[in-house]
C-alpha cells in the first residue's frame, strides 16, 4: 500500500502537522505522511498496519468529542502516527526508535524543541500505557491505543489472531506462556483506562476480552 492509497489519511496527516505549526513556515508536510504511511503498510505487520493507524485516530477524535479537554492534540495525533512507525515483531526497541524517528523528522518539519520532546515522550509512554495523574496528552494516547481490547468479541478476536500471526515466527507454547503473561499484566492494572470516557465505556468490555482470551489461552494448554 502507498499513500496514494490512502488520501484521507494523507491529507489528515497535513492538516495536523500545519496545525501544530500553527502559522510557522516549515517544509511540505506531506513527503512525512507518505513516509510514515508506507511505513505503516511494511509486509510484516498483521495488527500494526495503516488500519491500527486510522483506529488510534478515530478515538483520540471519539475522546475528545466525548467530553476530553485540556491537553494539546495535534501533538497527540501526531504521537499517534508515530507510535508504531518503527515495528518489528522480533526487536524489542520499536517504541525507541519510534520516537527517534519522530525526533528527527519533526525537527526537520518546523516544530519547536518543546513539541518535539512532547511528541517523542508520548511515543515513549505506549511502552507502558501508564501515564501520570493528569497527564492529559499521555492518558488519551494511551487510552485510544488500548481501546482495541474493548471492541465486539470477533473483533477481538481478530485482533488477537494478527497479533499471533506477526508472531508467527514464535512457537504455539512460548507464544502462549507469553500472550498470557501480557493479558495477566493488563488484568492486574487498577484501571487499563485513564480518561473518564474511556473508564466508564471501555473498561468493562475490555476486561471481558481479556479474561476470555486468557481462559482460551489456559484451555489449550493446560499451563498457560
Amino acid at each position: 500500500m502507498t499513500a496514494e492509497e490512502h488520501p484521507e489519511l494523507l491529507q489528515r496527516w497535513n492538516a495536523t502537522l500545519l496545525a501544530a505549526r500553527a502559522g510557522r513556515r516549515g517544509p511540505d508536510p506531506a513527503p512525512y505522511g507518505q513516509n510514515l504511511l508506507a511505513r505503516w503498510a511494511e509486509p510484516q505487520r498483521r495488527y500494526h498496519t495503516v488500519d491500527h493507524l486510522r483506529a488510534v485516530l478515530g478515538r483520540i477524535d471519539e475522546l475528545t468529542d466525548q467530553g476530553g479537554e485540556g491537553g494539546e492534540l495535534e501533538l497527540v495525533r501526531l504521537a499517534a502516527w508515530f507510535h508504531d512507525a518503527v515495528y518489528r515483531p522480533d526487536r524489542s526497541e520499536n517504541e525507541e526508535r519510534s520516537a527517534v524517528l519522530a525526533e528527527k523528522a519533526l525537527t526537520e518539519a518546523g516544530l519547536t524543541p518543546h513539541e518535539v520532546a512532547e511528541v517523542a515522550r508520548l511515543v515513549r509512554l505506549t511502552i507502558t500505557h501508564d501515564p501520570s495523574p493528569g497527564d492529559l496528552n499521555g492518558e488519551t494516547l494511551c487510552d485510544a491505543d488500548l481501546a482495541i481490547l474493548a471492541t465486539d468479541p470477533d473483533t477481538y478476536r481478530g485482533y488477537a489472531a494478527a497479533v499471533r500471526e506477526e508472531y508467527g515466527f514464535v512457537p504455539d507454547d512460548a507464544f502462549r506462556k507469553g500472550r498470557a503473561a501480557v493479558l495477566r499484566q493488563l488484568l492486574g492494572l487498577p484501571r487499563l483506562f485513564r480518561t473518564p470516557y474511556g473508564a466508564a465505556v471501555w473498561e468493562e468490555k475490555a476486561r471481558e476480552n481479556l479474561e476470555r482470551e486468557l481462559a482460551e489461552l489456559t484451555d489449550m494448554s493446560g499451563t498457560a
